[in-house]
């Protein structure tokens, strides 16, 4: 999700609430502790040299059980943050505290932005050996075609 869409969303949302991809809700006294920028530059395992640029929420539940981050105060915080850090309109990805630092994408389900597992992939598959996906075929339908020998079919 770009931050146009977020930032249009919270324009209509009462209270910022986030969903993990468990169904369990960040608790509702989370604070933002960073909007930031973050550009990655990096060469994929063909050789390809790439630059990726998303926009970095990181999510923090204190225990301030009193706190409560309304929509406008979000929205301030990314208006400043893009002035200051001249910040586009990338993709949001959000940082959260588990186990570890957990790093998703971002969606919206109506009343509340949903966080969604990142997966890792290949960018360069043609360049680094990984086969082509094999055609899975019904061992049924190799009998019916017409130019296939079948037992006692006098083929061979």
């Amino acid at each position: 999700m770009k931050l146009s869409e977020i930032k249009k969303q919270l324009s209509t949302l009462d209270n910022v609430a986030f969903v993990l991809p468990n169904g369990t809700y960040v608790p509702e006294h989370f604070h933002v502790t960073e909007v930031g920028l973050i550009t990655k530059n990096f060469i994929d395992c063909g050789g390809k040299v790439r630059k990726e640029t998303v926009v970095n929420f990181q999510l923090w539940d204190a225990n301030d059980f009193e706190h409560r981050l309304k929509p406008q105060k979000l929205l301030d915080i990314i208006e400043l943050s893009e002035k200051i850090l001249g910040i586009e309109d990338y993709e949001v990805e959000v940082e959260f505290q588990a186990e570890t630092i957990g790093k998703y994408d971002i969606g919206f389900n109506g009343t509340a932005f949903t966080l969604l597992n990142k997966q890792t992939a290949c960018l360069a598959q043609d360049q680094c050996g990984i086969p082509a996906e094999k055609q899975k075929v019904k061992l049924s339908e190799i009998a019916s075609q017409t130019n296939s020998c079948t037992p006692g079919g006098g083929c061979c």
